[in-house]
Formats: C-alpha cells, sequence, structure tokens
C-alpha cells in the first residue's frame, strides 16, 4: 500500500511538471492562448507572471496587467517582475503608477542602468524636464547604452546643442555603427547646422540601412538642392512625392529644380500641375510660371499666366510690371507699347519698376522718332 501510495504521487508530480513543460513549450512557439489555458489547469502552482506574459503577447494588456499584479502579491521581493508590471503600466499609458514603482527599483537597486533609463522615459512622458537627469544617469552607469544614447542625443539636437548632440551620438556608433535611430540623428544634425554635404553622406546611409520614408527623401532633396546637385534633388523629391502625391509644394519646388537645370519645359509641366491642384491664392505660382515661359519665349502664354496671377491678386505689382515687360517683348505696335507704360507710370509713382518703365519708355519714344525719319 505504501508503495501504491509513492507510485501514484511520483505520476502526480511527473505529470505536473509536463504540464508545465506543455505550457512553455506552448508559450515559447507562440501559442500563448493555448498556453495560458495549460497554465491555468495546472493545480497547486501559480504561474500569474507567465500568464501575463503570454497576455501581454497576444495584445491583452489588461489582462496582463491583473496577472502581474497577483504574481507580485504572491512574490513581493521579485524585482524581475515588478520591473515588468512597470514597464507595462508604461506601455498603457499609467505613468503615475510607473513613475512610483520605477522610483522604488531605483532605491532598491541604484546600479542598474535600465531602471534609471525607464523611470526617464516615464518622466518624458509626463513632460517632465528631469528626464534627462535620468537618462545621464543611465549613460553613466553604461556608456554603451544606445536607447539611453539616443534619448540624450535627441534631447540635445532639439536644443540646437549640435556638438553636444554629435559627441554622444558618435559615442553610441562606437559600439553600434548601424544604429538607425542613431544615424538619422547625426544626419539632422548635419542638415541643421546646413552641413549639407555632409547631410548627403548620412541620409543616404539611412537609406543603405534599409529606412526609406517620405522625410529621408525629402531631408535629402534639399541638401542636394542646397549644394546645386538638382538632378539628385529632383530625383528624391519625386522619391518623397510618392508618400503623399497630392503635395503640390513637392511639386512647385520640382519644377523650381527643373528651373535650375534651366529644362523650362519640365519646369512649366510640374509648376503647372501645382496649380491646376491647388484652391488657394496662387498669384506667386503663376507669376514664377509666366516667367519660365518667358524663358522659353512664348510670350502669349506667359501673357496670359500673368494676367492670371493678376486674378488671383491684383495689388501684385510684379506682376503687373512682369506682364508690361512681356507684352514689350511680344506686341510689334510701338504706339501701343508707348501707352501701355505711360498708364503704367501713371498708376505707380512709386515702385521698384519706375525707373526702368521710363527708361523704356524714352526708348520707345526714340525708336518712334526715328521711324518716321
Amino acid at each position: 500500500m505504501k508503495y501504491c501510495f509513492l507510485f501514484f504521487g511520483l505520476t502526480y508530480i511527473l505529470n505536473g511538471q509536463n504540464t508545465v513543460q506543455t505550457a512553455d513549450q506552448l508559450y515559447a512557439t507562440g501559442n500563448y492562448t493555448k498556453a495560458i489555458e495549460a497554465y491555468q489547469a495546472i493545480e497547486n502552482d501559480i504561474n500569474f507572471d507567465k500568464i501575463a506574459k503570454a497576455y501581454v503577447a497576444i495584445g491583452n494588456y489588461q489582462k496582463g496587467l491583473e496577472n502581474y499584479k497577483w504574481a507580485i502579491e504572491n512574490n513581493p521581493d521579485d524585482d524581475l517582475l515588478q520591473y515588468d508590471y512597470a514597464k507595462l503600466l508604461t506601455r498603457t499609458k499609467k505613468y503615475k503608477e510607473a513613475n512610483k514603482l520605477f522610483n522604488t527599483l531605483v532605491e532598491n537597486d541604484s546600479l542598474n542602468p535600465n531602471y534609471h533609463y525607464e523611470l526617464g522615459v516615464v518622466l518624458e512622458k509626463q513632460n517632465d524636464s528631469t528626464a534627462i537627469n535620468m537618462f545621464m544617469n543611465a549613460f553613466k552607469l553604461d556608456l554603451t547604452h544606445q536607447k539611453t544614447i539616443f534619448k540624450i542625443a535627441k534631447h540635445h539636437l532639439v536644443k540646437r546643442n549640435f556638438k553636444i548632440a554629435q559627441r554622444f551620438i558618435d559615442k553610441g556608433l562606437e559600439s553600434y555603427a548601424n544604429n538607425i535611430e542613431l544615424t538619422s540623428l547625426k544626419a539632422q544634425t548635419y542638415y541643421y547646422q546646413e552641413f549639407y554635404t555632409h547631410s548627403v553622406v548620412w541620409f543616404n546611409k539611412l537609406l543603405e540601412l534599409g529606412e526609406t520614408s517620405e522625410f529621408i527623401h525629402e531631408k535629402l532633396s534639399l541638401s542636394y538642392a542646397h549644394n546645386s546637385d538638382y538632378e539628385d534633388a529632383i530625383y528624391h523629391r519625386k522619391k518623397a512625392l510618392k508618400y503623399n502625391p497630392y503635395d503640390t509644394n513637392a511639386m512647385f519646388v520640382i519644377g523650381g529644380y527643373y528651373e535650375g537645370l534651366s529644362n523650362y519645359e519640365k519646369a512649366e509641366e510640374w509648376i503647372t500641375k501645382a496649380l491646376k491642384m491647388q484652391d488657394v491664392s496662387l498669384t506667386n505660382e503663376y507669376q514664377r510660371l509666366g516667367t519660365i515661359l518667358n524663358r522659353q519665349k512664348k510670350y502669349e502664354e506667359a501673357i496670359k499666366a500673368f494676367q492670371k496671377s493678376l486674378k488671383e491678386d491684383p495689388s501684385n505689382i510684379m506682376t503687373e510690371f512682369f506682364l508690361i515687360r512681356t507684352k514689350d517683348e511680344f506686341y510689334a505696335d510701338v504706339d501701343a507699347k508707348i501707352s501701355m507704360y505711360e498708364a503704367y507710370l501713371k498708376k505707380h509713382a512709386k515702385t521698384p519698376f519706375v525707373t526702368f518703365a521710363e527708361k523704356r519708355l524714352e526708348e520707345l519714344k526714340q525708336e518712334k522718332f526715328l521711324e518716321k525719319e
């Protein structure tokens, strides 16, 4: 009888172990819901921490919080449980509770850099300016802590402390050369200092690392354009436009880059495309289109563009003068030209274009006098 009880007891223990092992295996292979059921089915064994992790894995954070809380009640001295629970509190935006728990963890183990880092994240979410102090504490404890270095570098970039930001970025890249977040910060640091040749190198490195976004292509385009590399600027602005195909400002910028290449037909195409999509005052855009048409000696089309610019804003004196100059080139009737300049000077006694208008009027009158001779 004694041996019989011993046999059944051993069988019960082995079955219990197999059940835990089965549940662990289900969790390890990503079958989280089945793992939860298996953990809950185990008698005389509390697996709240494992159940909590499984619930978090399937996105049921409320159940995850509940099970972490129960696990901590049964294991109040387990810092790892409290750490995981605190991170989930942060993730679910329960910042006040997370703040309190991370402060306790820091008090328990002030040499753990992750405790300082996670507390910094919570303080940052709470718009508490002391967050940077926590990140600095974490950095002093671990000079290779990539997440901490990113937070510190970004803080200084926002504050426009570029040299300090650069120093931390370079420190982080020493231990992880392909850190995408730090590479992005380095590119931005150069860009905002107007070191465009360097920003091109680092934004391109982001592309090499497999990163692509509207922001990267837009900043690359602008960097190339500042160096007058308009072909590359056009290429990347078009890439950026794919993320936002109705961005009329980008279309207008592309037109400007084509103008920089003296490709006026393409410039006309892109600016016209932008104009058709906009529903705001387009006086400046039509004015720009008119000047591009003028460069191609398409005077009749340029006149129409300037007239549209004036229709958008009748007070645009620059467009008004450009219109007169274009008509001057397009029309052959000298008397009509003279009348046009006289009317302009009568209307505008003080504009930056008065001197030129007076000089041109004198030339036309001289031309008419010579024709009579």
